[in-house]
């Protein structure tokens, strides 16, 4: 038991609310009846979400101070966020994380519950009573939308909801896309949009050895999909993805690139004036869109059946529709120019217009936060929560970290970083006092009794090790690091087993 803890006899009585409540020093925290052994003088810490976001936070609280409980609330029966449900499938070594999580989550001042939905089971109002802080950090679950006609058709899809699906997300699990055509066109540029070309067009052998779900693995079996166009609104200068997965794409087995050169007018002269990471970019593209190749990889593309390519300064105007009105037919994009240069250029219209023709369309131009509760501060417009350093504007004792803070930017390395920026905050208002934590507070025993009251049953890592164990064990049968369980029935079924 943590040095923190008091006796009860140490607490007295308060009231919030219609519930009667105690806090202070003598009588005990009690609830509905019901008396909690509190502590003191331990900060007690909520953390709303268990990405990748919701682990740094807590692991940087747990290391900054000795005395710091936290507790990881989590909607899913499962941990883990994107990193389960948004990593490629052939980037296991992504997922390494996982470890460095885990060893967070079972720590002797952390506690993790699952399937539990806040704003929802529980309000943000209520943890903020039963902690000292609350920190937001539950990422962007929603999809930005285009807002052109024809995007509510069939065979129009959300990257998200795309990965979401062959990654073995629950509620993604009916999505069943119809990879019948041949051409595919994916809007955006960046790492997402590349995962998903290089899924729809990885040869199975490769697939298989991954832990993509087997209805995905199955359907992609049967994909008739041969040509994947990446499209984006600016030029290969402003490209969004890294030089790993541009190489990835460069090397993919029995796939060829396909650019369209005049794409490309201006790019070599301008090289020079690139910052190096831009420029070893560039580079890779030039070289991948227009050198010519040597005999050993000429040999290679002559032998591919499948092509990808990125057409640049193209902007989405209609999805175009069968003559039946019944599923996607094509797709209509605006031809663009530039002005200005490098990252501030802005695509402008010049009034040309053309029309491609395919079956699927899949829309990667940025996931979105969604707001929580209706008493926790939300930007609309720009889709995260307003904060200093993430402090959460006009909410003592309410921190927001990882995409809900920044909007959804970067890779895992920058969420560590943001969420490390938010810890640091928090921990600050602690010492400085801006932050009282003398005031007792139960934390988790008057969480999980609301909870209990509520019907909701918390999943605890120990059930999500269960869990994890089985999906082991399933992949393994077939050569596979894992095969997901694609149901909340079915997690929760293993996790109370």
């Amino acid at each position: 038991m943590s040095s923190c803890r008091v006796l009860l006899s140490e607490l007295k009585p308060w009231t919030l609310g219609k519930s009667k409540w105690t806090r202070g020093l003598l009588e005990g925290i009690s609830w509905s009846g019901k008396t909690f052994l509190s502590t003191s003088s331990c900060p007690k810490v909520c953390v709303v979400g268990s990405g990748p976001a919701g682990f740094y936070t807590a692991q940087h609280l747990i290391k900054g101070r000795q005395d710091v409980e936290v507790d990881i609330y989590e909607r899913l029966p499962v941990p883990f966020g994107l990193v389960r449900f948004g990593v490629a499938p052939d980037h296991p070594e992504v997922k390494n994380v996982i470890n460095t999580f885990t060893q967070t989550a079972k720590h002797s001042r952390c506690s993790f519950f699952g399937n539990v939905n806040v704003g929802k089971d529980v309000t943000v109002d209520e943890l903020q009573q039963a902690y000292h802080a609350v920190v937001l950090s539950y990422g962007a679950e929603g999809n930005r939308r285009m807002g052109v006609p024809g995007e509510d058709l069939p065979g129009v899809y959300s990257a998200k909801d795309f990965v979401g699906w062959y990654n073995g997300l629950p509620s993604c699990r009916e999505l069943s896309p119809d990879l019948s055509c041949e051409t595919a066109v994916i809007l955006g540029q960046g790492n997402v949009a590349l995962d998903v070309a290089r899924i729809l067009l990885s040869p199975l052998d490769i697939l298989k050895k991954t832990d993509i779900t087997q209805p995905a693995l199955e359907a992609l079996a049967e994909s008739r999909v041969r040509k994947v166009l990446i499209v984006g609104r600016r030029g290969p200068m402003q490209v969004a993805c890294t030089i790993k997965e541009l190489r990835e794409m460069g090397n993919l087995p029995g796939t060829r690139p396909e650019m369209v050169a005049a794409d490309f007018e201006g790019v070599p002269e301008a090289l020079k004036d690139l910052p190096r990471p831009r420029k070893r970019l560039t580079e890779l593209l030039l070289k991948t869109a227009l050198e010519v190749p040597g005999e050993k990889e000429l040999e290679r593309r002559g032998k591919a059946t499948k092509v990808w390519g990125f057409r640049f300064y193209r902007s989405p105007t209609e999805i175009l529709a069968d003559p039946d009105h019944n599923r996607t037919a094509g797709i209509r994009l605006a031809v663009n120019r530039l002005e200005g240069s490098g990252e501030r250029a802005q695509a402008v219209l010049t009034g040309e217009v053309e029309d491609v023709p395919c079956g699927l369309v899949i829309s990667s131009i940025g996931y979105q936060s969604l707001p929580i509760d209706p008493t926790v501060p939300f930007d609309s417009r720009s889709a995260v929560v307003p904060n200093s350093v993430g402090r959460v504007h006009q909410a003592p004792g309410l921190y927001c970290s990882g995409w809900l803070k920044t909007g959804p930017t970067g890779v895992i390395a920058t969420t560590l970083n943001n969420s490390f920026d938010t810890a640091r905050s928090l921990l600050e208002d602690i010492d400085s006092g801006k932050l009282d934590v003398s005031v007792a507070k139960a934390g988790s025993q008057i969480v999980s009794s609301l909870l209990e009251e509520r019907g909701v049953k918390a999943v605890t890592f120990s059930d999500w090790e269960k869990i994890d164990s089985l999906e082991r064990r399933r992949g393994e049968a077939c050569g596979k690091p894992r095969e997901k369980l694609l149901t909340v029935e079915e997690m929760l079924k293993v996790a109370r087993t």
